[in-house]
């Protein structure tokens, strides 16, 4: 297994989170990680991305700072802190990496994928 998220649960809406990813990967460094997520019904969209470079792109709720992404690439770990949980963030959130410089919010552009772990809030 190259990626294992865990840290998924059940919540009340207005808790937090914080999901880990741990990667196995040779040259972790050099790979743009991202966290995607998917609900029942529907298609999977980007949560956020970090490139190796170190920009990083959140894509849910972006101007509202709930959803922060951060990597140790010395424990090759990739987080993703989520505050202010809202019902509608329920599904179940992906790690994922591609070995290249720069984000993409297309999920077929990432290779390497992890099991997903469940993030279920309550109302």
């Amino acid at each position: 297994v190259q990626l294992q998220a865990s840290g998924g649960g059940l919540m009340q809406a207005g808790g937090s989170l914080r999901l880990s990813c741990a990667a196995s990967l040779h040259f972790y460094g050099r790979y743009t990680m991202a966290w995607f997520r998917q609900a029942p019904g529907k298609e999977r969209e980007p949560v956020a991305v970090k490139s190796w470079r170190g920009p990083t792109t959140v894509y849910v709720d972006s101007e509202k700072g709930r959803f922060t992404i951060s990597r140790d690439n010395s424990r090759k770990m990739f987080y993703l802190q989520m505050n202010n949980l809202k019902s509608e963030d329920t599904a179940v959130y992906y790690c994922a990496a591609r070995y290249a410089d720069g984000g993409s919010r297309d999920y077929r552009d990432y290779t390497v994928w992890g099991q997903g772990t469940q993030v279920t809030v309550s109302s």
